[in-house]
């Protein structure tokens, strides 16, 4: 009777154990959790593909709709700043660190080896991740261009203020999340940078003539983020 209870029992166990190892191997929150998108945004992914297999590209911004916003309202800005040094745009607007991580999965870095790469993401995670899940989602992003491209340097800028004031809810997990992926400098590959002071004025409000939405730059905005980069990105294209 024993024997039969404990022959009954095991299938239960293997399929607890099979499940726990399953769990283990499924990532913990949404921010790690590579997933695509539809419609514009997967036509927009497939341009990128088809941009980087053309030709030579040394640098590469990743990021959502701020970065794609270089064209748009900073598009004279990129051409001043960017359009001789093989640069690509790889902003796509919603994008939070997941439909990133899918993107460097799936061709968006497929056969090229910048110089430099330039990261902001996670404002849009702000407002469902805390900041421990965003860091999460930026190191992982961070931890791909190191293995898909291992001579490529990288410049991780902090996410951009939003919001008012300092009192803006996800301004604060912004900034509590900027602290955390600070830490992921490594002063050889990985140089971590914050412009956000920057964009603000002297007792941390942003101003509409900036961030017209308090969120996405306006033209002069893309020239304060192209200046404030300026130094540390030529440096690591060997410019200086």
């Amino acid at each position: 009777m024993k024997t039969s209870r404990v022959a009954c029992l095991l299938p239960i166990i293997m399929c607890v154990a099979v499940y726990s190892v399953a769990a283990e191997d499924q990532p913990a929150h949404d921010a790690v959790r590579p997933v695509p998108r539809q419609g514009g945004w997967m036509k927009r992914h497939e341009s990128f593909n088809q941009r980087v297999a053309q030709g030579k590209t040394d640098v590469i911004f990743i990021g959502d709709s701020i970065t794609q916003g270089w064209e748009g309202k900073g598009k004279q800005v990129w051409a001043k700043f960017y359009q001789d040094r093989n640069a690509v745009n790889l902003g796509i607007g919603g994008d939070r660190t997941q439909h990133v991580i899918w993107r460097l999965d799936n061709g968006n870095l497929k056969g090229i080896q910048p110089k430099a790469a330039v990261i902001m993401i996670g404002t849009n995670n702000s407002g469902s991740n805390s900041p421990s899940q965003i860091a999460d989602g930026v190191t992982t992003i961070v931890k791909q261009l190191r293995a898909k491209l291992p001579e490529t340097k990288i410049l991780l800028l902090a996410i951009f203020p939003r919001g008012t004031n300092k009192s803006d809810k996800r301004r604060q997990v912004n900034e509590a999340t900027n602290a955390m992926i600070a830490k992921l400098d490594d002063g050889k590959h990985v140089h971590y940078l914050d412009i956000g002071p920057k964009f603000l004025q002297e007792d941390g409000t942003l101003t509409r003539e900036i961030m017209p939405d308090l969120l996405h730059l306006s033209p002069q905005g893309y020239t304060i983020w192209a200046e404030s980069i300026e130094g540390p990105l030529a440096k690591l294209l060997g410019e200086k």
